[in-house]
């Protein structure tokens, strides 16, 4: 702990003076901001960023698995950074921390996974080359018997479009095999390219457990998850965490599979997977039962373990306003090391540098922005670093389970996930645009810097509920969530798209993921500052953030 108290004093130059008092609006230059506060947000620049960044994706901290010693040198050392710039503690019952109690699983997936067909035929799927399977319940042993494989479409229930891919077919005790995504080809269903809920593979387990299946399986397509199958590979291997099960159904098995393995299992029980895939396009759609069965058992080592929630504060300073919150997140946590001792030389931790230590980095840049401040804003400001962000979100799950303040306070959510490393933009992707009021002042601030805002450029991969901002919605809270601009200045067009897709490609999830001084910093700053003054705007602002009407997470907020 010498070393880490070294590296804190190392990390940043101490700020001066206490925590903020936040400026009011008065007398404003450009963009409804004053001077003061446009000197606040000056102050997030590429060298705090950075320090902060490098820290936090050191091989010390050893990915930063949740439970681990790197996690909890990376909740010490933002708590210890918040205190040092002046924020008070934020955590739910008092403290820096907010201690999340979580489910380890380790399983010991077997080699292969055999499926029996008519006529005693057999299939076998390789582990890691053909599926990757994890137990769906919080127990050691997680089994199938002869259970019935049935193919069910997307796996979708959605009243409101009037589709139900499982009828009234009978899939308790049964194996579901379906695809990823929704349907796309009608604009005017689900939201045509844009991936709703629906989409996420979480929702597909989901429904599966609700509908009494034994196991689930869905069906891995790059375009379809928006990721290779390596993501899997890392995503779905080894320990993994869950909050403690509080007796929701449950499937027992979670599995995926590649789209080559997949044709396999449904070419066993005489059935072609492409044309049932095209037949699943319609609302006419039914299951199709394989007459294909498998037995497959799955041993886990489950331990009750613990991380935790980073969370700072700045008090409101309006006697009314101030039991209210916008609260910026970030998640600290990223996937450990590599199981095995690996081939020599290679790099087995998984930093998460831009993924996402770039994210905490920024959370603690604008808090430091707001302690600059003359005066505080009048709702108080929350900065919550979230744990098991990459284990489905659990870290912002339990603290919009358990915020601070009851739901109805939190006025808004800013998420920050993966800064922009590739320079100035002149635009900004904005993950949820058209779903809340939020896009009124993010327009407003956006001309201010003289860019624009467009839609997620990606819409297909889902990337609102990917990250923490989801589980604020999930309790009414709007949120925003930037992804960066495409459209970088001196770079031809094509060229953001071209970097983004190399990093996912190359980097996303992988120990490539580290940090480098190389990095272009300059657009991530602006997308800060665009981050810091949309919070000062929400908590100045009288009237808070409101859904759009119809708004799949309207109905959650009650009007105040």
């Amino acid at each position: 702990m010498s070393l880490l108290a070294a590296l804190l004093i190392l990390a940043l130059p101490a700020t001066a003076g206490t925590a903020a008092k936040s400026s009011s609006p008065g007398q404003s230059s450009s963009g409804g901001f004053t001077p003061a506060e446009k000197a606040a947000a000056a102050t997030i620049t590429q060298e705090v960023v950075r320090a902060h960044t490098r820290f936090l994706a050191s091989d010390l901290l050893e990915g930063r698995a949740p439970s681990t010693r790197g996690d909890r040198l990376s909740l010490e050392y933002v708590a210890s950074q918040m205190e040092a710039m002046g924020l008070t503690p934020a955590a739910p019952g008092g403290g820096w921390i907010q201690k999340v109690p979580l489910v380890s699983i380790a399983p010991r997936v077997p080699d292969t996974m055999v499926f029996a067909g008519p006529g005693g035929r057999q299939e076998s799927l390789r582990y890691r080359q053909d599926f990757m399977a994890f137990p769906g319940v919080q127990k050691p042993t997680a089994s199938l018997e002869a259970a019935e494989v049935v193919f069910v479409g997307y796996g979708i229930v959605a009243p409101e479009y009037g589709w139900d891919d499982y009828k009234d077919v009978d899939v308790r005790g049964k194996v579901i095999l379906m695809m990823n995504n929704d349907p796309e080809e009608d604009p005017a269903l689900f939201a045509g390219k844009t991936r709703l809920w629906y989409g996420r593979w979480d929702y597909k387990y989901e429904i599966a457990g609700r509908k009494g299946a034994a196991a689930a399986i869905i069906i891995h397509t790059t375009p379809s998850a928006g990721y290779d199958w390596n993501v899997i590979q890392t995503g779905w291997g080894g320990e993994r965490y869950e909050l403690p099960d509080e007796g929701s159904p449950r499937v027992a098995l979670k599995a995926w599979t590649t789209n080559d393995a997949s044709k396999k299992i449904a070419a066993l029980g005489g059935q072609d997977l492409d044309r049932m895939r095209a037949a699943a396009q319609r609302r006419d759609f039914r299951p199709v039962p394989l007459g294909v069965r498998i037995s497959f058992a799955v041993q886990s080592a489950i331990r009750n373990v613990e991380s935790g929630n980073a969370l700072g504060q700045i008090r409101g300073s309006d006697p009314a306003l101030a039991k209210q919150i916008v609260i910026y997140t970030a998640h600290h946590d990223h996937f450990g090391k590599k199981e095995g001792a690996g081939k020599a030389g290679e790099d087995l931790i998984f930093h998460g540098a831009r993924d996402n230590a770039s994210g905490v980095a920024a959370v603690l840049a604008i808090a430091r922005a707001y302690t600059r401040l003359p005066r505080a804003p009048k709702r108080t400001i929350v900065f919550a670093s979230v744990t098991a962000e990459e284990q489905q979100l659990l870290g912002s799950e339990y603290l919009a389970k358990h915020p601070p303040v009851p739901e109805a306070d939190i006025t808004a959510n800013i998420n920050i996930d993966e800064l922009n490393i590739w320079g100035k933009t002149r635009d900004v992707s904005m993950i949820g645009l058209g779903k809340s009021s939020l896009d009124v002042p993010i327009r407003q601030i956006l001309a201010m810097q003289g860019r624009t805002v467009k839609a997620d450029p990606f819409p297909d991969k889902g990337h609102f509920y990917r990250s923490d901002q989801f589980n604020f919605a999930k309790v009414g809270v709007p949120a925003s969530y930037f992804d960066p601009g495409t459209d970088f200045i001196g770079k031809p067009a094509g060229w953001g798209e071209q970097q983004i897709d190399h990093y996912e490609k190359q980097d996303y999830h992988q120990p490539s993921d580290e940090y480098r001084d190389s990095w272009d910093l300059s657009g991530a700053i602006e997308d800060l500052q665009l981050d810091f003054y949309l919070g000062l705007k929400v908590a100045n602002t009288i009237a808070p953030p409101r859904w759009n009407r119809g708004d799949e997470f309207e109905h959650l907020r009650p009007a105040k």
